[in-house]
């Protein structure tokens, strides 16, 4: 098996337009970027987040040619919660683009997965939901969640999507508990059965206290040459699928985020929405009695790319 890793640190080019690149994580060295967590679930799923030793040793860590797989436990009843994975990035950013190149995404009734970034000290240092949904939902939810004080309500945001909800407030009046301030892709390729259909693709996100905050999606064959050469232009993208300008927004609402991807079960969304889903049982019974239904629940993941 050959498995290739390239880390390059360059610093950031004064050049309009121009970013250099930070670091790759690809291949076997995919997860030495992160730290495996594996306490308690923040939000109340029914899973076992379980260590990096445990994780090997059940294989819902492992590599497939050149691509890393992270997925949850599919042979077994799970009383206590399905063993899964969550990943938290060893260091922390205040700016940059990232760019994540998946192959596939989990998907099934009661999965709840989520690519993002988030400040330990949650929800003052902010959160950014970079791809996530729940059960069998067909588009990407892109989302940001602060501390009071920060809205899109108002502010002209081109972009793809549809807003769902304007406050990024955690507990802001009006909007669900911890809704933030949402946006709905509506394109059936940006997320769950009908990305996997398509071979994936990638999501870039671009983070800097001039422009705000923008996520791009790009399917498998529409991938801009300028991510694969490694020197992108997002000016160059078009439209994103969600723009999150700081205008009504302090961008020190945001800060020393590390990056997230995990896989949760129920929990506060995808068990609260459950009985809507037209998926059968409960939620919690539904993922600890059924471990043949999270056959697809995996990720499959080409590379990481951060540029500063």
């Amino acid at each position: 098996m050959l498995i290739k890793l390239a880390i390059t640190t360059a610093l950031f080019s004064s050049v309009a337009n121009a970013w250099s690149l930070h670091s790759i994580s690809a291949g076997s060295n995919f997860i030495n970027f992160f730290n495996f967590y594996n306490g308690a679930d923040p939000t109340h799923g029914f899973v076992q987040y379980v260590d990096q030793s445990t994780a090997a040793a059940k294989n819902l860590v492992y590599m497939q040619g050149e691509q890393t797989i992270i997925k949850a436990d599919n042979t077994t009843v799970t009383p206590g919660g399905r063993p899964s994975v969550r990943i938290e990035s060893k260091s922390t950013f205040n700016s940059g683009l990232f760019v994540l190149d998946i192959e596939h995404m989990p998907v099934g009734c009661g999965t709840w997965p989520a690519f993002w970034m988030f400040g330990d000290n949650w929800p003052n240092q902010g959160e950014i939901d970079i791809i996530e949904g729940v059960n069998e939902q067909t588009t990407n939810s892109v989302a940001l969640h602060t501390s009071n004080g920060c809205t899109m309500a108002g502010v002209n945001r081109p972009q793809l999507g549809s807003v769902k909800t304007p406050n990024c407030d955690v507990n802001a009046p009006g909007q669900g508990a911890n809704e933030g301030c949402a946006v709905s892709s509506g394109d059936t390729r940006t997320y769950g059965r009908g990305f996997n259909s398509n071979k994936g693709g990638v999501y870039a996100t671009r983070w800097t206290a001039g422009q705000g905050i923008q996520v791009w999606f790009f399917t498998r064959s529409a991938i801009p040459g300028d991510i694969s050469s490694n020197n992108p232009n997002p000016d160059s993208w078009g439209l994103p699928v969600a723009t999150f300008p700081f205008q009504s927004c302090p961008a020190n609402k945001f800060k020393d985020l590390r990056i997230v991807l995990n896989l949760t079960f129920c929990g506060d969304w995808a068990g609260s929405v459950y009985g809507n889903a037209g998926c059968p049982s409960t939620c919690v019974d539904f993922v600890q009695n059924t471990p043949s239904a999270f056959g697809e629940a995996y990720w499959k993941i080409n590379s990481l790319k951060v540029f500063q």
